[in-house]
């Protein structure tokens, strides 16, 4: 261990191997100007990897009464080592108890305590602007280190290098080695080697002879697992020049290769047909007889994109021939029908079968109950651009959408449409009345009818029946239910009636009660009702006179009286202007006693006259 100063007044440094820590000696820092201190003179500030460099920095450093800075920070609410970017492993943590806290949600850069009484060596989370003392490293790890073919790993007193793929060795020197290449029969073969003959990174081309063609790969290269990139490579036979497809040339020779008498039959590739002679010989003059034969790809059918779709095609012989392949697609709304993909066989034909596109199909609507349903259809019925619009019989009001379309996804816009039947203003029972309904639709909506009737002794005024129409309103005027009203109560004689009505004068439950002059005797009811029927219960009721013990003066009496009242009584109707004469009433003058007598009225009202 050798304690040292680098910057007299400034730096303390402790030493351990290759790999050395710092602190400032005089005046204290905020994170980021300890960080910009350590950057500037060092590495940064100290990444702390281990418990055991945690226990020999708290053994090897001075207590510091506000401590270290160290290189954690929080970045993005992770804590983060900020010299290397790694985020803080959990196995890794080493907070005091009950740390940390971030208390006022401020505290994102830690400290460690050095040399503290309790929880030595411990980390907690403060604010980045107090001050404290940096604590930095300088990195063991330099640019020359592991051969730059390997990443060097800080490790407390040295450093390790994680080698780089196709590297190895513990400076990572040595490269991984392929097996050793050879040049193909009637070829050459040409290579580079960056680390070493036949290890990573070599690569090595191939060529051919004079009147020999490669077979495979122009190049192959070793790679970091000890293989070579592709497979083995050959060199053939020429074919004939200008052949294009021509796999075979093969040739008989009497004199020598290529001379006077010798022969070549030529033959093309699956795929393409021969053009022109199909052997040729070299003549006495040194020149072959006819042209020089080539092969052309067979050729297939030229495809069309399909209705409503698209064609794009790749031709490595020409257009539509052997080899040939064309994908096809359709537009929105539309669905593939057939091979995505055709190519062109050798035989001129194409694969599978002829594509179309056919349009998205969507569920069949139907029209609603109480409603019509009118489609168009573009494409098919019920698929991709269909509309269907939708109305309601009389009487009836759609509910939802008036019309929906058939889209690209096979769904129909908006939710299903219905019919609800049109409501009329609830309708109650009259007054002393019932009511009776049926309703076809819904409670008093369109077509709903409502009969009326009333309790006994009234009677109906109005329609015995109302309908709900198609504009929401019922057929004619509210009716209501009136008392029976009771017949004229003729015959009824006397000097008094006493009634008592319930529903209106003279009306259905009506009573009305009798009473005689002094001198006359009650004969009939005493009283009589008006019964449901408009009729009175019981015969007409009148009063006659008490019997007389000398009946001849009586008699005459009446005689002398009727005389004088009949003419008084007559006086007064005719100022009235009343034709009613007494003498006409054939009840006229019972019950006559002095100056009075009684006779009946109108609509069965008594008088008094």
């Amino acid at each position: 261990l050798i304690t040292s100063s680098s910057f007299p007044g400034m730096v303390l440094w402790v030493q351990v191997g290759a790999w050395t820590y710092h602190y400032s000696d005089q005046g204290d820092y905020t994170w980021e100007q300890a960080r910009n201190f350590c950057q500037t003179f060092f590495t940064d500030l100290v990444a702390i990897q281990n418990q055991q460099e945690i226990e020999y920095l708290n053994k090897s450093l001075p207590f510091h009464g506000r401590y270290y800075w160290i290189g954690l920070r929080k970045l993005g609410g992770i804590w983060t080592w900020v010299g290397t970017g790694k985020a803080l492993s959990k196995e890794a943590e080493n907070w005091a108890l009950g740390e940390p806290n971030n208390r006022r949600s401020n505290q994102d850069c830690v400290e460690i305590y050095i040399q503290r009484p309790q929880q030595a060596g411990k980390w907690n989370d403060e604010p980045c602007n107090r001050k404290k003392k940096a604590l930095c490293y300088r990195a063991s790890c330099q640019p020359f280190l592991c051969s730059q073919r390997g990443e060097c790993v800080e490790t407390i007193g040295s450093y390790r290098c994680e080698c780089y793929p196709g590297f190895h060795g513990p400076e990572c020197t040595d490269a991984v080695t392929c097996p050793v290449l050879r040049a193909p029969e009637k070829g050459e073969l040409n290579c580079s080697h960056l680390h070493g003959d036949f290890t990573f990174g070599s690569t090595c081309a191939f060529s051919c002879q004079k009147g020999f063609v490669l077979k495979g790969p122009e190049s192959r290269e070793c790679t970091a697992t000890g293989t070579w990139t592709g497979d083995a490579t050959r060199c053939e036979g020429r074919a004939a020049a200008g052949a294009q497809g021509v796999t075979e040339m093969h040739c008989s020779h009497l004199h020598g290769n290529f001379t006077y008498g010798s022969t070549c039959a030529f033959s093309c590739q699956k795929g393409f047909v021969l053009k022109g002679l199909e052997s040729r010989e070299c003549t006495a003059m040194g020149i072959w007889t006819g042209d020089t034969p080539h092969c052309e790809a067979v050729t297939c059918p030229v495809l069309r994109a399909p209705e409503k779709g698209e064609l794009n095609c790749s031709h490595l012989h020409g257009d539509f021939t052997f080899g040939s392949t064309c994908a096809f697609s359709c537009q929105k709304g539309f669905v593939l029908k057939g091979p995505e993909n055709r190519e062109c066989t050798a035989t001129g034909t194409w694969t599978g079968d002829a594509t179309r596109c056919e349009a998205i199909a969507c569920p069949v609507l139907s029209a609603p109950d109480q409603g019509e349903m009118h489609c168009s259809h573009l494409h098919g019925n019920f698929t991709y651009g269909s509309m269907c619009a939708f109305s309601c019989q009389t009487g009836f009001a759609l509910v939802g959408l008036q019309s929906r379309e058939c889209t690209a996804m096979g769904t129909w816009t908006g939710d299903t449409p219905h019919c609800e039947a049109i409501s009329c203003p609830v309708l109650r029972a009259p007054e002393k009345g019932e009511l009776n309904c049926s309703h076809l639709h819904g409670d008093f909506t369109f077509g709903s009818t409502c009969a009326f009737s009333c309790q006994k002794g009234f009677v109906l005024k109005g329609p015995e029946s109302r309908e709900c129409t198609a504009t929401g309103t019922w057929t004619g005027d509210a009716p209501r239910c009136e008392g029976r009203a009771a017949a004229t109560a003729q015959g009824v004689t006397g000097r008094r009636a006493a009634c008592f009505h319930i529903h209106g004068d003279f009306t259905f439950g009506s009573t009305c009660a009798f009473s005689c002059q002094k001198g006359f005797v009650l004969k009939g009811p005493e009283s009589r009702e008006c019964t449901a029927t408009g009729i009175w219960t019981g015969d007409p009721t009148h009063c006659k006179g008490k019997s007389c013990g000398l009946t001849h003066i009586c008699s005459l009496a009446g005689l002398v009286l009727s005389g004088g009242l009949i003419a008084l009584l007559a006086k007064r109707l005719s100022d009235r202007g009343t034709e009613m004469l007494p003498a006409a009433h054939p009840s006229f003058g019972q019950g006559l006693s002095g100056r009075v007598v009684t006779v009946p009225g109108e609509a069965g009202v008594i008088r008094s006259v």
